[in-house]
């Protein structure tokens, strides 16, 4: 039960309940509207929260569903049950159009994945709809809602002889006009008229004897007399003899088809209840999505575990204004069940009040709240609220009587399965008497083992978190250095009312705040300031932490990224000094060898002249191959260092840079070739990629320098990152499909994707997101709205998709 009677105007629903309304496309979604009760069957409320579940994604990720001609005809359908009415044409067109509507929804649930909106399926099964209905209506009206000539055989020939008979007096009209204009009865540019619904010829009063007719009207002046001519008359009244056949016929039609259609309009008003349904589900669905709602793990018991809960009404209202809702956080358990709210006065307290009651009543009545989807929600078998005046001159009640006639409620009331709410808690009254009312009815309360949130400036109800278990302070932080309320709710400790600084913020006079000050207490005023600013600190302070655990984890990755580094250096020093090594000796046992040979010829030879000779050639020339490989293999010092020089005054030649200089970034090593200038910007092309900058960082080097630049990078690790780039540069596209996508997923995607073409240096990319309901159009163009690279971005050419995709220039 929920209690009191105006609990909904006093959270809010009813606002919720006109915004549903005006969600639905029939009278049917709104009667389901009217019918959203509180209720505490748990499986009933988790079937009701995944139908709205199954639809949002519906909305979000499918452009087919049916959305035009929701009709509601169930009165029509009630009239017709008795024998001898008749459907009237305008209402046969309208069941044309919502049948067609009802099918296309069974068609889109039946063609749907198997796994999909499994309880909106279950509700479709429940539809028994004979197809042989809309044949039959296709037989009768067209698409316009005229009937067809073919609708009978009957209507079929009396509307033939109805085109000839028109097309008889047609002709004889026209005779007998051209005929009255040339004997000068009537003006040269007089034309047929209708008259009675009958067509006549206007002729000047003086010659009205001289046509032979039937006179049916004359003009205002008297000067012009409307004849129908002798000629027609006749045939004039065959016309209107078939007209009457034909809206004979077309009755019988209906009624033939009334008869057909009777012996099935349970079924068909049960197609409509369910087309109804789908409206109002479809209703909720579309509210989830505005206020950005989840459906939160739902437990058959009595629990708040919310995560980032924000009030519906006022995320909508700051929304519009462009401002940001403070989410809420909040905890009620066995261990915890009694939150006592303080803090100063409009800094949220009741906000934070009524957006526990809505948010628990949105759940318990169907509707996803708007929470992060790993809050955890029980059930309550009701809901108590004791919100705002309730002063009634017609009950003779005082503001305090009345609130004392709700906690009366409460305390005789509530149990281990009930959720109070209530606002300024013991206010109204003497504050010392009230104060302790207050506090023996929260020890009541607790006692019932009763969940509840409480707001209060109450010092001994701060204290009972202290006494009693079950209860536990909250408070709303204030900020005291820039004076202000910060709107967020911490758990653990009071909060302060913070009455003499918003009084010095809003320019009270300063020597009735001393006074003041002098009468409260100093003492007392600097522990409320020094606790409160301790919350704050504390929060700045986790903040940090947060801030310092993120670069922290950054920096560990770049280490271990610098080691990794490392590792390969030494792994590469490593080899190459074992191959210089395993070289050497190589060198050296050959060297030994010739040698030894020599010696051995020229001893064999006993140093002959021409042998000897030979023998030093050998030696000579295994000397200059041996050589040439150091020369080829190290650089002199002494030659580096001119190398150096000469690379510095690379730099000292610039001039203007022009397509095909080489180039280098300032502070930056990497060299490329300019291979087009566009104004005050260069693009610049690296190993085959291609980027855009500033001509103002660029530095123009030497050709060669660029060349022993290349070599070098070529023997370096750099040559890995310049590939991940290429690669990166290579499966870029231009564009990216957000359709069919979640929108927190779509959100994910186009972080990433706008990441990458800005480290690219892409001037324009595409975001395709589709029409459909906005929503990943709407969260696409708020993420740009924060990023600083982003010069604009609009909607694309009418011709190339329009609003459906999002062209972005970036600066």
């Amino acid at each position: 039960m929920i209690y009191p009677k105006d609990f909904e105007q006093k959270i809010g629903f009813d606002s919720i309940r006109a915004k549903l309304k005006n969600n639905c496309l029939c009278s049917l979604g709104e009667s389901y509207v009217d019918k959203i009760r509180f209720n505490k069957d748990f499986d009933l409320i988790d079937k009701l929260l995944t139908q709205v579940n199954e639809f949002t994604e519906i909305l979000q990720f499918s452009d087919n569903f049916p959305s035009q001609d929701y009709y509601d005809l169930t009165d029509e359908l009630s009239r017709i049950r008795i024998e001898g009415t008749i459907l009237e044409l305008e209402a046969l067109f309208d069941l044309r159009s919502s049948l067609i509507t009802i099918v296309d929804i069974l068609a889109f649930f039946k063609k749907s994945e198997a796994e999909k909106y499994f309880e909106l399926k279950v509700l479709a099964e429940s539809v028994v709809l004979d197809k042989s209905i809309l044949k039959r209506i296709s037989v009768i009206v067209d698409a316009k809602g005229k009937i067809k000539d073919g609708a009978s055989k009957k209507l079929k020939e009396i509307r033939s002889d109805l085109i000839k008979k028109q097309s008889q007096i047609d002709r004889k009209i026209n005779q007998t006009l051209k005929q009255v204009k040339s004997e000068g009865w009537a003006a040269t540019d007089v034309e047929p008229t209708l008259r009675n619904n009958r067509l006549v010829i206007p002729v000047l009063a003086a010659h009205k004897r001289k046509l032979k007719g039937f006179i049916h009207d004359e003009s205002s002046t008297g000067q012009t007399v409307y004849i129908e001519p002798t000629e027609v008359f006749d045939t004039n009244n065959e016309i209107r003899e078939l007209e009457n056949a034909e809206k004979r016929e077309i009755i019988r039609i209906l009624i033939e088809f009334t008869n057909f259609l009777r012996p099935q309009l349970e079924d068909i008003k049960s197609a409509y209840r369910f087309m109804g349904l789908m409206d109002f589900i479809r209703a909720k669905a579309k509210f989830a999505i505005e206020i950005r709602a989840q459906k939160p793990v739902l437990l058959d018991k009595q629990i708040i575990n919310w995560v980032d809960t924000r009030h519906p009404l006022l995320f909508i209202s700051h929304k519009a204004q462009k401002k940001e809702v403070i989410p809420l956080n909040l905890q009620l358990n066995n261990a915890q069940r009694i939150l006592i709210i303080s803090g100063p006065n409009a800094g949220g307290k009741s906000v934070c009040l009524k957006t526990v009651g809505l948010t628990q009543s949105m759940i318990q009545c169907g509707l996803l709240p708007a929470l992060d989807e790993s809050s955890e929600a029980g059930i309550f078998e009701s809901i108590f609220i004791d919100i705002g005046d309730e002063q009634s001159l017609e009950n003779d009640l005082s503001t305090y009587s009345s609130h004392l006639l709700n906690i009366k409620f409460f305390t005789l009331n509530c149990n281990a399965k009930t959720l109070f709410l209530i606002d300024e808690f013991g206010t109204g009254t003497e504050p010392q008497l009230g104060g302790a009312i207050a506090e023996a009815a929260l020890e009541r309360l607790n006692e019932n083992e009763a969940f509840g949130v409480i707001t209060t400036h109450y010092s001994n109800l701060k204290l009972l978190a202290d006494t009693q278990a079950g209860i536990v302070n909250g408070a709303m932080l204030f900020d005291t250095v820039n004076m202000q309320p910060l709107y967020q709710l911490k758990i653990g400790n009071p909060g302060s009312s913070f009455a003499f600084e918003i009084a010095r913020n809003i320019g009270f006079p300063k020597i009735v705040l001393k006074r003041a000050e002098n009468k409260t207490g100093k003492n007392q005023l600097n522990f409320d300031q020094q606790l409160q600013q301790l919350e704050v600190e504390k929060l700045a302070l986790n903040k940090k932490q947060e801030e310092f655990n993120v670069a922290d984890s950054f920096l560990t990755e770049l280490v271990t990224k610098y080691e990794g580094l490392v590792k390969e250096v030494e792994d590469t020093k490593q080899n190459i000094l074992t191959t210089a090594k395993n070289e050497a000796l190589e060198l050296l046992n050959s060297s030994n060898r010739l040698i030894e040979n020599t010696i051995k010829e020229i001893k064999e030879a006993q140093a002959d002249k021409e042998k000897t000779k030979a023998a030093r050639e050998r030696i000579r020339q295994t000397s200059d191959a041996i050589k040439k490989k150091e020369v080829k293999t190290n650089i002199p010092a002494a030659k580096a260092k001119p190398a150096e020089d000469k690379v510095e005054k690379n730099f000292a030649i610039d001039s203007l840079i022009a397509e095909g200089d080489f180039v280098q970034i300032k502070d930056q090593d990497t060299i490329g070739e300019v291979v087009d200038i566009h104004g005050d910007e260069a693009v610049i092309s690296f190993n085959s990629i291609k980027f855009r900058t500033p001509i103002e960082k660029l530095r123009k080097v030497s050709e060669k320098q660029a060349k022993q630049e290349a070599k070098l990078t070529k023997r370096s690790g750099y040559s890995t990152i310049i590939n991940e780039l290429n690669d990166k540069m290579t499966k870029f596209s231009l564009s990216i499909d957000l359709r069919g996508k979640r929108a927190d997923e779509a959100l994910s995607d186009v972080r990433r994707y706008v990441d990458e073409a800005i480290l690219l240096s892409v001037k324009e990319v595409n975001i395709l997101h589709g029409k459909g309901d906005g929503i990943l159009r709407e969260i696409s163009r708020e993420y740009l709205d924060t990023i600083d690279q982003v010069e604009n971005y609009q909607d694309q050419k009418p011709d190339r998709g329009g609003d459906g995709i999002t062209v972005v220039t970036f600066k």
